[in-house]
């Protein structure tokens, strides 16, 4: 099974940038679905992006046109390009590589990684 560590994250000030990047330890080209979570403290974890293998992107609506997701099949990695970062952008986020299943994607999982967006 592909498990997935995350990278990047950190402490950033509020309309900064910042890029998160997930290893895979093995082949993602076969991975249907891959995408990233986010859980802020007291707050359900939500899907923030995925794409699949045909290319299919989505993206929660609180960060259309300010985050940026894609995959290197050939580097078996998956990014988040995080622009004009908001302090209600703070969170856990996680990496998930697998398939969806009633809108989630269940498969395997990264141990997450903190962003702190500060005002």
């Amino acid at each position: 099974q592909v498990q997935p560590v995350e990278s990047g994250g950190g402490l950033v000030q509020a309309g900064g940038s910042s890029r998160l990047s997930c290893k895979a330890t093995g082949n993602i080209s076969s991975i249907r679905a891959m995408g990233w979570y986010r859980q802020a403290p007291g707050k359900q974890r939500e899907l923030v992006a995925s794409i699949t293998t045909n290319g299919t992107i989505n993206y929660q609506d609180s960060v259309k046109g300010r985050f940026t997701i894609s995959r290197d099949n050939a580097k078996n990695t998956l990014d988040l390009q995080m622009d004009s970062l908001k302090p209600e952008d703070t969170a856990v986020y996680s990496c998930a590589l697998g398939a969806f299943l009633l809108g989630h994607i269940i498969g395997s999982w990264g141990q997450g990684i903190q962003v702190t967006v500060s005002p």
